[in-house]
């Protein structure tokens, strides 16, 4: 099983972050020993800057290679909330030497998912709104439509590159509002107004 994740695939977060607008979607692996399955997340000594960025997660349901767009819905049937947990001061430093992300965003633990959700019980799957609560203050409010790329155009791109399996993740970027994480913190993800993450920070 691996973890895809796409950057950047909300403007108003690209933009926060100093980022440039992309014109295809950016792609980085994390490994399966980056999840997490507990409802707490343990700060990793390297790091004095741990952003939350709460995403919509994809199940893949099937094996497929070079999907097309119009196939690609028939790839997932189930999604999920997910932090991907970010040590900004490394990413930072590696960004500033054009080397890749891996220590920032791929560490042990870095990756918690929910429960999953079958598509079918969404009424619009095109919008589809979540949200993070940071010890009950609102801290980030996204919007599927609000994506540079929607699910369909992220594994038809995706699969380009990647054979993708069943059980495989793809975290499809988070919207603006991404913020530093302190123990004692609690984080509650909502999705359409459903909680569906817990996760007590240490």
């Amino acid at each position: 099983m691996k973890i895809i994740c796409i950057g950047r695939n909300y403007t108003e977060h690209a933009k926060e972050l100093g980022n440039a607008i992309p014109e295809e979607p950016v792609l980085f692996i994390k490994p399966s020993t980056s999840l997490n399955t507990s409802s707490s997340f343990d700060i990793p000594s390297f790091s004095e800057d741990i952003h939350f960025e709460l995403e919509i997660v994809l199940k893949i349901s099937k094996t497929g290679k070079n999907i097309s767009e119009e196939d690609a819905q028939y790839y997932f049937d189930e999604i999920s909330l997910g932090i991907d947990f970010t040590a900004r001061d490394v990413q930072s430093k590696l960004k500033e030497k054009g080397l890749p992300w891996e220590k920032a965003k791929a560490f042990d633990g870095s990756t918690t998912v929910s429960d999953f959700v079958s598509l079918n019980e969404f009424k619009n799957k095109e919008e589809i709104e979540f949200e993070l609560y940071q010890n009950e203050e609102l801290k980030q409010a996204g919007n599927s439509k609000n994506m540079l790329f929607n699910f369909h155009q992220i594994i038809a791109h995706a699969s380009q590159y990647f054979t993708l399996e069943k059980g495989d993740l793809i975290f499809t970027g988070t919207p603006k509002g991404v913020g530093k994480v302190n123990s004692g913190d609690v984080l509650i993800g909502n999705l359409e107004g459903k909680k569906l993450l817990e996760i007590n920070v240490k």
